[in-house]
């Protein structure tokens, strides 16, 4: 990993940071590049931006990297955007394994690339037993999607309709042992959750920041848990006087 970089004195400290990586295309045609130097670009930023998260103590942190929705896009994009993601497994497991990082998939495996799925699966059995940080990798995922599956998943155990609660909805869930996001970042001057985590951010703050996700950098970072030290969550209920 790079040299640490100072981190802001902050008082509380989001304990879950889920990251929607906006702007790799965008970031290429300023750039006049194809769009999977984009992706390139944003797939190699991944690494310092989880350093600066684990110097701050955040301990889980979830990336967006592949939503059910991106199969739309042009077939060349698609494939290059896996076997750069596979590339970069294969390179930066031994380091995030180093910094006892936990790495997890979580989403569909459908249609998957199988030496893509098997390098996801080698860099989650190599790092399971790490404890520092726990790393999320969305990808294949949508929040519609994972909901259907718990339903069906509760449906298929035979459930009473009055055993069903939120409880039994979160066992069934990809992240049944994650906390919930306290706070969700998204890059590129987006306002939109566009189907990510959307049952477990039901009570998560947002940061939007206008830089595109290949320039975030650990500055970045540190100014949105600045922003997010300085609020008040409230949980529905309201601030006593």
């Amino acid at each position: 990993m790079q040299q640490p970089q100072p981190t802001p004195d902050l008082t509380n400290v989001p304990t879950h940071v889920a990251v929607i990586m906006d702007g790799n295309g965008r970031w290429a045609q300023q750039r006049h590049l194809p769009v999977l130097a984009g992706h390139r670009a944003g797939t190699e930023n991944i690494q310092r931006i989880i350093q600066a998260f684990g110097e701050s103590g955040v301990r889980y942190v979830t990336i967006y990297a592949f939503s059910t929705e991106n199969w739309s896009r042009p077939t060349p994009e698609i494939w290059g955007l896996f076997s750069i993601l596979e590339e970069v497994i294969g390179r930066e497991t031994k380091t995030l394994h180093e910094a006892g990082v936990q790495l997890r998939h979580i989403g569909s495996k459908e249609g998957i690339p199988p030496n893509l799925q098997e390098a996801i699966l080698e860099s989650i059995a190599q790092t399971q037993h790490n404890d520092r940080m726990v790393l999320s990798l969305a990808f294949n995922y949508g929040g519609r999607q994972e909901l259907v599956r718990a339903v069906q998943q509760i449906a298929a155990q035979g459930l009473a309709p009055e055993a069903i609660d939120e409880a039994a909805i979160q066992r069934n869930l990809y992240t049944n042992d994650l906390p919930d996001p306290d706070l969700i970042i998204r890059t590129a001057g987006e306002m939109r959750l566009s189907n990510f985590l959307i049952w477990q951010a039901a009570y998560a703050e947002y940061y939007a920041s206008p830089v595109f996700w290949p320039d975030f950098g650990p500055e970045h970072v540190h100014a949105a848990l600045a922003d997010y030290s300085r609020r008040q969550r409230r949980f529905g209920g309201r601030t006593q006087p």
